[in-house]
């Protein structure tokens, strides 16, 4: 894989898959009243995004294995705020959760959307991974990064707010049918 997609599909599985996939896993005592914080979350996770993905600071990230791994592991763990914020949402404020995937998928689909359209690299010379990153032109491979994120961010953060739209609606339904 190509050295931007490869980046980028690997913050989407780690901030997206991964993420969620161990907070779900874990007790629900340990992110406990974490709902209370989802909007300092979601404006965490994106001013992260947006600013380790602003030209001059990816350049030097992929030059630096020290501001490389400090990316993924704020990153990481502005996902983690997210996520156990969206997860810990009660019944009364989902509407919240659904407001926070909305904005924050949004805006990283704007991220990918600018890398696919932009009309020159906005990047440095990355790294290459293997002789498949020579295949294509580093314009073809931020273009690359861009629709995977085009693609996945939505299909997570849609996802997401399906299941938690799913769950307010059973739970308002079953209001209902204890108050009928």
């Amino acid at each position: 894989m190509t050295p931007l997609a490869h980046h980028m599909l690997t913050h989407i599985i780690v901030m997206n898959l991964l993420v969620p996939g161990v907070l779900l896993s874990v007790p629900r005592r340990w992110i406990r009243e974490t709902w209370r914080y989802w909007p300092y979350a979601t404006v965490a996770q994106l001013v992260l995004l947006w600013g380790w993905h602003s030209p001059p600071v990816l350049d030097a990230a992929m030059g630096s294995l020290a501001l490389m791994a400090a990316m993924h592991i704020s990153l990481a763990l502005a996902a983690a705020g997210f996520w156990a914020a969206i997860i810990d949402m009660p019944a009364t404020g989902r509407w919240r959760s659904i407001f926070a995937l909305l904005v924050t998928g949004k805006l990283f689909c704007l991220l990918g959307v600018l890398l696919v359209f932009a009309p020159r690299t906005l990047y440095g010379a990355m790294p290459a991974h293997g002789d498949s990153a020579a295949m294509l032109s580093p314009l073809a491979d931020q273009q690359l990064a861009g629709l995977i994120m085009v693609v996945a961010c939505p299909l997570t953060y849609v996802l997401a707010g399906i299941w938690i739209a799913a769950r307010w609606f059973l739970a308002l339904e079953e209001q209902g049918r204890m108050n009928a």
